[in-house]
């Protein structure tokens, strides 16, 4: 039984400008991301939701950071089904699509983008996380699906679709529609995400919108479990004109919320191999410290 914790990011905006998780020395990206890793044992990269790395970025990441470190990586985002702006679309794949359609749109969803250039992404994605895969250091692939993603047989399709696209890779989903989880769906839900060997998302989160999904402590996959916890503001999660997911997940977990936590992810930890916990409270420190209390509450050092 393995349990690793990490946050979202090591990169944020707000954390580097508190000035209060990375020492002044450490400046460069290469330092913030071998100083964090001496810090926690696992990372989720999230830029990869906004543009599919170079792999030659992620080969630095695997260079930089010790041997039993993992990444979990977050989906490009127009593989979810979110808008994409063709701006974040490699370059040659602009002109391409440029020369096919004319003027491009201000944003894309996957429906609207031509067979072979959705293949050409997939590709491109997997040669991004092939230098993780080499260096044995990617977890799970983080799907995390809109809240417009709801329980019907579009959904279903579109959730296996994904799944299917990814190959060998280890998937984890995390749903926003309260269809997923209700009283009705919440067995099934868990059975199909089950039948795709994919890895259920146990979500802490805002409770009380549409987009809410309970804390589920189940586990659908042998090898793998995960635990996001998105802080519990309910003021700012789904507040018109949020300018970044930092003042959306501003929310730091007390003392007695974490033991709770950890209580529930010591339980989840004996129904897999190894238990994931991400911390997406990403204003300024919160996750960094709150993850640091978590270790501290099971046990769990790093370095080994």
């Amino acid at each position: 039984m393995s349990i690793l914790v990490g946050t979202a990011s090591w990169t944020d905006k707000t954390l580097i400008d508190c000035g209060r998780f990375y020492p002044k020395q450490v400046r460069t990206p290469e330092a913030r991301l071998r100083y964090y890793a001496s810090i926690f044992p696992m990372v989720e990269v999230d830029s990869s939701y906004y543009a599919i790395p170079a792999p030659a970025t992620a080969q630095a990441w695997a260079e930089r950071t010790p041997d039993a470190f993992v990444f979990n990586v977050k989906a490009f985002r127009l593989f979810t089904g979110h808008q994409t702006q063709p701006q974040v679309l490699h370059k040659d794949i602009q002109q391409v699509l440029a020369s096919q359609h004319g003027p491009l749109p201000r944003q894309f969803y996957y429906r609207d983008m031509p067979q072979d250039i959705r293949a050409e992404l997939w590709r491109r994605f997997h040669d991004a996380l092939a230098p993780l895969m080499a260096a044995g250091k990617l977890g799970m692939v983080h799907f995390q699906f809109p809240p417009w993603l709801v329980r019907n047989r579009e959904g279903m399709a579109h959730v296996a679709h994904c799944v299917e696209q990814m190959g060998a890779c280890v998937c984890s989903i995390e749903f926003r529609h309260e269809s997923w989880f209700s009283d009705a769906h919440r067995a099934d839900t868990l059975d199909f995400v089950r039948s795709l060997r994919a890895v259920h998302t146990v979500v802490d989160g805002p409770q009380g919108f549409a987009n809410s999904v309970p804390l589920l402590a189940e586990a659908t996959h042998p090898d793998f479990a995960l635990v996001r916890l998105h802080g519990r503001n309910t003021d700012s999660y789904n507040v018109r004109g949020a300018s970044s997911a930092a003042e959306r997940f501003d929310y730091e977990y007390g003392d007695a919320e974490l033991k709770d936590l950890a209580a529930e992810v010591v339980r989840l930890a004996y129904k897999a191999r190894n238990t994931h916990v991400v911390f997406n409270n990403c204003d300024e420190d919160k996750g960094q410290r709150n993850g640091m209390s978590m270790m501290k509450l099971l046990g769990t050092p790093w370095p080994l």
